[in-house]
């Protein structure tokens, strides 16, 4: 049997573990956290992720866990909606109840190694890099100019027990910042974006949650409203960092998939979407492909459509975050929702 170890047990390894044939490979999985965590922050499930998910049996399970997100608005700081997006079959799940469940699909016969990997397996299998932005593995083989990149923006996520009411869903626009409140399971899940010097590493959340009441203070009474239901106990906190493009996902027998690709901002919230994708894909390859021609088709695959959609979210933070140029970025959503709404009333009025 072909061995292959994988380095990282997120969303990535765990969904390459659970979709790799298991009569055809021996798999390691090495992951430095030895439970699951406790806090985590509400993924939007796109319709690729989906399909992941429905390749790895879990889909069902996933979707009785999380709400379907419905419909929700892109606003002012202030509340005033600009754009309002329906969402269709998307869901948003928790990340702790999406980890659980992947957790569950790796078959039994998959080694798992608690431990912090600190060299490359040496032992002639094929090395998978699922080591999130500041991966290891990366570093090792494509070299220090590939290190994860400071973002100036910090998040800050959150789950409270109350719901979120349907006409408050959506993002917050403010300058320089951005919020966003959705609905969990059992209550609600917000996130809070915006330009900060603290960290980049061991950020206290409670200094961080007291910052954001101030910095939010003029925004919208449903931002100021859950900030100030908000706990410490019940919120992430990082610096958003970013991977640099590479040119490849493969170097001999190492192949990077998820954040260690391609960690993006998530102003389009598809980090964990495409991360899933990246385990099936290359999961699928692999059971039907010899190595070699597996990790040429991978990257072929997947390199081009994830570069993408780093570029797309990037120009997508330059928006959202605007900060000198938010006013004329509120000036032109505000002609445009004047427009549609314009558009609509001639519409009825034809029909």
């Amino acid at each position: 049997m072909d061995t292959i170890s994988i380095v990282g047990g997120g969303i990535a390894g765990l969904a390459l573990a659970a979709g790799l044939d298991s009569s055809r490979f021996l798999v390691t999985l090495y992951e430095k956290r030895p439970e699951l965590p406790a806090v985590g922050h509400a993924l939007g499930m796109w319709p690729n992720a989906q399909r992941a998910l429905a390749r790895l049996g879990i889909l069902e399970e996933a979707r009785a866990v999380s709400p379907m997100i419905g419909s929700g608005s892109v606003r002012d700081a202030q509340g005033e909606p600009w754009i309002t997006i329906n969402a269709g079959e998307m869901f948003g799940i928790s990340r702790v109840d999406l980890l659980r469940l992947l957790d569950g699909a790796v078959p039994g016969t998959v080694r798992r190694i608690t431990s912090t990997v600190r060299s490359l397996p040496d032992d002639g299998s094929l090395v998978v890099g699922a080591d999130g932005v500041h991966s290891a593995v990366r570093r090792d083989v494509w070299g220090a100019g590939t290190d994860a990149r400071l973002t100036p923006y910090l998040a800050l996520r959150g789950t409270l027990p109350a719901p979120v009411s349907q006409d408050e869903v959506g993002e917050y626009w403010g300058r320089g910042d951005l919020f966003g409140m959705a609905a969990a399971r059992g209550g609600s899940f917000w996130w809070a974006s915006y330009r900060s010097g603290m960290g980049p590493y061991g950020i206290d959340a409670a200094s961080a949650l007291e910052y954001a009441r101030e910095r939010y203070s003029g925004h919208a009474p449903a931002i100021r409203r859950t900030l100030a239901a908000a706990t410490p106990e019940a919120c992430l906190v990082q610096r958003i960092w970013t991977v640099p493009h590479l040119g490849s996902y493969v170097r001999g027998r190492t192949v990077l998939i998820g954040d260690a690709a391609h960690a993006m901002l998530p102003t389009l919230g598809r980090g964990a979407c495409e991360s899933l994708v990246d385990a099936v894909t290359l999961a699928d390859l692999l059971n039907t492909l010899p190595e070699g021609q597996a990790l040429r088709a991978y990257d072929r695959q997947r390199r081009p459509r994830t570069r993408a959609l780093s570029l797309a979210s990037s120009a997508m933070g330059r928006v959202a975050f605007a900060d000198g140029a938010q006013p004329l970025r509120d000036g032109v959503l505000k002609l445009a929702r004047r427009r549609n709404a314009r558009a609509a009333v001639v519409s009825g009025s034809a029909g």
